[in-house]
């Protein structure tokens, strides 16, 4: 189960910070990936926060993006600073394994 919070409309040059907050394993045994879907294409993957902490991000999104996790919470973070139109996605976060992603729910950011 995963619930959301934050996202709804921004502007361009903005900030989107968004919260995944997971229950069903531990955030230190796995990792947890951000994914989005812009609307009318397919999935790219964002980035992700390894069980240890350490993170990867798309080239694409990197010096922008920032992913953060508080292991006793079980959340991880989402933070795209300079927010552009191209950023306009339905983001999904996904508890990564060796086989394949499970998107656990989504959230959407829209833009003016």
């Amino acid at each position: 189960f995963t619930s959301y919070s934050g996202g709804g409309v921004k502007r361009p040059g903005e900030t989107l910070r968004l919260t995944c907050t997971i229950s069903g394993f531990s955030l230190s045994s796995y990792a947890v990936s951000w994914l989005r879907q812009p609307l009318g294409k397919g999935l790219e993957w964002a980035g992700v926060i390894w069980g240890g902490g350490s993170t990867d991000y798309n080239s694409a999104l990197r010096g922008r993006l920032t992913i953060t996790k508080d292991t006793s919470k079980n959340q991880v973070f989402l933070q795209v600073t300079a927010l552009k139109p191209e950023d306009s996605a339905t983001y999904y976060c996904a508890k990564y394994t060796v086989r394949k992603f499970y998107s656990e729910a989504l959230q959407k950011s829209l833009f003016l």
